[in-house]
């Protein structure tokens, strides 16, 4: 699992069948201090609630697929949680 933050949105006119109804969101993945890493990616809404501006957990892989009502979708990223709040221990240890 990795935070990212959503960033724009994705639109599908043709869907494979499962995925019908699913929203598709491109989320820039963010390190531990929450920068921005790496390319965004393309990910399945798999909470039906995210939109542009949050924060977000994504899974990749296997678990995308298996994330999203109709299971085992060809999907590479699926969107498993929203995040509240994020605390850092900016500590020297």
């Amino acid at each position: 699992m990795e935070l990212g933050r959503v960033v724009g949105t994705v639109v599908a006119t043709q869907k494979v069948v499962g995925l019908e109804g699913v929203k598709f969101l491109l989320v820039q993945p963010l390190s531990q201090k929450l920068r921005p890493k790496g390319d965004p990616v393309v990910a399945a809404d798999g909470v039906a609630m995210a939109g542009v501006g949050e924060l977000v957990y994504v899974v990749a892989s296997r678990e995308a697929s298996l994330a999203l009502p109709e299971t085992f979708v060809p999907v590479d990223h699926a969107i498993v949680g929203l995040v509240d709040r994020v605390d850092l221990d900016e500590g020297d240890g």
